[in-house]
């Protein structure tokens, strides 16, 4: 059966709603995968890391079910796309290093609404929780690519970086690889499931901006209000 005959049979046991979104991602990884074998999964994944809007929810699956058809072997998939995931993370920690912390406050200082204190408060929450977030991220959706340019912001070890990076995406790609190949043509189910994660986690950091953006404008127009009021009587004198 070719690639493309897979791809078919997979995207008919998805549901219509979701179906041309499913062939769009699903079809350009597969084009990879038949191009390059398991290496494609690997490119595919590290072009995910570098574009969070690319699902591994949709590209891990697929690379599963497609190693479950005897077109390459699972082992192949794992080490390929942690490869992949290492490598888009590297590249994302290199963008923070190069930006550094004096781009980056002055950029802060002339953005509306951020003040430098919250670049400092953000490198005490890095140097206290660091480890952490750079593990566990890898398995969150969105902050999985994200938290590499605050690790290479703070310059972290790049040894234990790199460590962390290795760990926490071997997790997150094994149960997803895992998970398609064991579900063989249902593999979409499982970027059913894991859409409902990814949506609650954009919603969140939606709701997390929308907070803080209204929190900071109460305050920056409060303080206008008090220092108006404060001038009123050494105006009238």
């Amino acid at each position: 059966m070719s690639h493309f005959a897979l791809l078919s049979v997979a995207a008919t046991a998805a549901d219509t709603a979701s179906t041309d979104n499913l062939n769009g991602v699903a079809q350009w990884a597969l084009n990879l995968m038949e191009s390059l074998g398991a290496p494609g999964a690997g490119l595919a994944i590290a072009l995910e890391n570098l574009f969070p809007p690319l699902p591994s929810e949709i590209i891990l699956p697929l690379a599963g079910f497609t190693a479950s058809q005897g077109t390459f072997n699972i082992a192949s998939v794992l080490f390929w796309t942690t490869l992949g995931s290492v490598v888009g993370a590297l590249a994302l920690y290199g963008l923070g290093a190069l930006l550094g912390r004096e781009r980056l406050i002055a950029i802060v200082a002339k953005v509306p609404l951020l003040k430098v204190s919250d670049v400092e408060m953000t490198e005490r929450w890095f140097d206290k929780h660091g480890t952490k977030a750079v593990f566990f991220g890898r398995m969150i959706p969105i902050f999985r690519s994200l938290i590499s340019i605050p690790a290479g912001l703070e310059k972290m070890n790049m040894g234990k970086f790199l460590g962390l990076t290795l760990a926490g995406s071997l997790i997150w790609n094994s149960i997803f690889v895992t998970a398609g190949y064991i579900l063989g043509e249902n593999w979409p189910k499982v970027e059913h499931i894991a859409g409902y994660v990814s949506d609650g986690v954009l919603y969140l950091i939606i709701a997390v901006i929308v907070v803080f953006v209204l929190v900071r404008l109460r305050s920056t127009f409060g303080a206008k209000k008090d220092n108006q009021q404060a001038e009123k009587p050494a105006d009238k004198q």
